[in-house]
């Protein structure tokens, strides 16, 4: 287990103002005791629970052509066939995935190929869950061709919680299923569109853990020897 590179900023500084606070009260602050033990046992809860959220767990990926991998940790919440607008302009698969606060909030792409399309969208931030969070909220958006023909889009979307959407890559990138794409801060959404004749893999309501669940499996025509 490491935090990832995107926490320790952040929790530097948290430490270093919780100290701060907990080493003036009990300077200052001799005849509240009690106040100040309790401040302090929440300080330690509260720098361990952002300790937790940045963690950045050993995962044994799991990868092949045909399959899309769960971009992130967290719960199905949505398996529908939606009109996707941004860029396909047609009917697709939608999976989503929900991802609260005590997930691992590492996107990862959820399979290999070259980034045709990125786009990062300001927004607002409505709940993960809210049906219009997808085209409303802040969140980025990216098409990968995959090695086996068809197209994957992905995006990542912020929550009411979430207030910063990191990525790592650009359109022309080669990228490799399972490598980390990106981080969402506090509690987020991933969707996933997939042709509409992808075998569909997970149900409502499934956990699922990024770069080890397979949550579809792409229709792709079979190899021919000549």
């Amino acid at each position: 287990m490491k935090i990832h590179k995107e926490g320790r900023r952040i929790l530097f500084f948290t430490l270093l103002a919780l100290l701060a606070i907990n080493l003036l009260l009990y300077q200052f602050n001799e005849q509240g005791v009690g106040f100040n033990r309790v401040f302090s046992g929440v300080s330690v809860v509260a720098f361990l629970l952002l300790l937790q959220f940045f963690r950045s767990p050993y995962r044994n990926l799991l990868t092949h052509e045909d399959i899309v991998i769960a971009p992130a940790d967290g719960k199905v919440v949505v398996i529908e066939d939606v009109h996707e607008p941004e860029f396909f302009d047609g009917v697709r698969k939608q999976i989503s995935i929900f991802m609260s606060p005590i997930n691992v909030h590492i996107t990862r792409n959820p399979v290999s190929g070259t980034v045709k399309y990125f786009k990062y969208h300001p927004g607002k931030y409505l709940v993960a869950w809210h049906p219009k969070s997808s085209t409303k909220n802040e969140r980025t958006t990216v098409v990968v061709e995959t090695e086996a023909g068809p197209q994957v889009l992905f995006r990542q979307i912020a929550g009411a919680m979430a207030r910063r959407i990191v990525w790592y890559v650009n359109e022309g990138d080669e990228v490799s299923q399972g490598e980390e794409f990106g981080f969402i801060k506090f509690g987020s959404r991933v969707d996933v569109f997939v042709p509409v004749d992808t075998d569909v893999k997970v149900q409502i309501g499934e956990k699922v853990k990024g770069g080890q669940t397979v949550i579809a499996q792409l229709k792709t025509p079979p190899p021919t020897l000549f």
